[in-house]
C-alpha cells in the first residue's frame, strides 16, 4: 500500500525501450516511439493523482542526434504533435509545463511551440511536468560553468562566493527541487548523461519493463520500494546514533 504521506515530490524517469518493444512485436521502432507518447499520458496522469508535484521524463538526449535521419525526422514529427495536442490537455489540467536542454539544433516551429506552452501554462498551480529535451547533463554542467564565469566577468558574481547552491542556479533545472526518485525501464541500469548533479542523492529504481508496457500500477511498485528505503543524504541513521 502507497503511504500517501511520504510521495516523492520529484519524480525523474528515463524513459528507455521504445524501440525494443517495437522490434520484439515485428513493428517499426517508430511505433514504439509512438506507443511511448501514449504511455506519457497515462503516467503523468497518474503521477497528478498520487500527489507527485514534479515529474522530468528524459524525452531526446544531445547524444540521440546520431540516430539514423529518417527515425529522428519521425520523433520530431511526434513531438511536434505531442506539443500541439498535450499542452492543451495539461493546461486545461491546471498542470504546468517546462523543457530543459539546449533550443538548437531542435526547429523552430517546435522551439515556437514550447516557448508558448510554457507561457500558457505558468499560472497553473497543479503538478509541473518537465521535458529533458536535446538535453546532456555534462553540457548543462559545462554551460553552467560558462555562465557563472561570465557574470564573473561582468562583475555580478565573486568566485570566492560561488556555493553549491549558486552552482544550482546556474543550471537548466534552476528553481526546481532535486528529483527524489529516479526510474528507468528497460532493464538498463545506467543513468545515461541524465541530470548527473541533480541525482547525487535521489533513489534509483530499475525495471526490466520496456516503456511502453510501463503502467500506473509500475508507477505505484517504484513508489513503494521508494517508501521502504531510508534516506540517510550521507548522514547516518538516526536510530543508530541513539545506541
Amino acid at each position: 500500500m502507497i503511504d500517501k504521506n511520504n510521495i516523492p515530490q520529484h519524480i525523474a524517469i528515463i524513459m528507455d525501450g521504445n524501440g525494443r518493444w517495437a522490434q520484439e512485436q515485428g513493428l517499426a521502432r517508430t511505433a514504439g516511439h509512438r506507443e511511448g507518447i501514449r504511455r506519457v499520458r497515462e503516467i503523468v496522469k497518474a503521477s497528478s493523482e498520487l500527489g507527485v508535484r514534479i515529474v522530468t521524463l528524459f524525452a531526446f538526449s544531445t547524444e540521440n542526434w546520431r540516430r539514423p535521419k529518417k527515425e529522428i525526422g519521425i520523433l520530431m514529427k511526434y513531438l511536434d504533435n505531442f506539443l500541439k495536442e498535450e499542452i492543451k490537455e495539461l493546461d486545461k489540467n491546471n498542470m504546468r509545463f517546462r523543457v530543459i536542454g539546449a533550443s538548437d539544433p531542435l526547429p523552430g516551429d517546435i522551439q515556437k511551440k514550447i516557448k508558448e506552452g510554457e507561457k500558457d501554462t505558468q499560472d497553473n498551480t497543479g503538478m509541473l511536468m518537465v521535458l529533458a529535451l536535446n538535453y546532456g547533463s555534462r553540457q548543462e554542467i559545462v554551460e553552467a560553468a560558462k555562465r557563472f564565469a561570465a557574470s564573473v566577468v561582468r562583475g555580478e558574481e565573486k568566485i570566492e562566493e560561488f556555493t553549491l547552491e549558486k552552482m544550482n542556479n546556474y543550471l537548466y533545472t534552476a528553481g526546481l527541487p532535486d528529483p527524489d526518485l529516479l526510474i528507468r525501464t528497460s532493464g538498463e541500469t545506467r543513468i545515461s548523461n541524465f541530470l548527473l548533479w541533480q541525482l547525487s542523492y535521489s533513489e534509483l529504481y530499475f525495471t526490466k519493463k520496456y516503456w511502453p508496457d510501463f503502467s500506473r500500477q509500475d508507477l505505484e511498485d517504484a513508489i513503494v520500494e521508494f517508501q521502504s528505503r531510508k534516506r540517510r543524504f550521507g548522514g547516518l541513521d538516526a536510530r543508530k546514533t541513539n545506541n
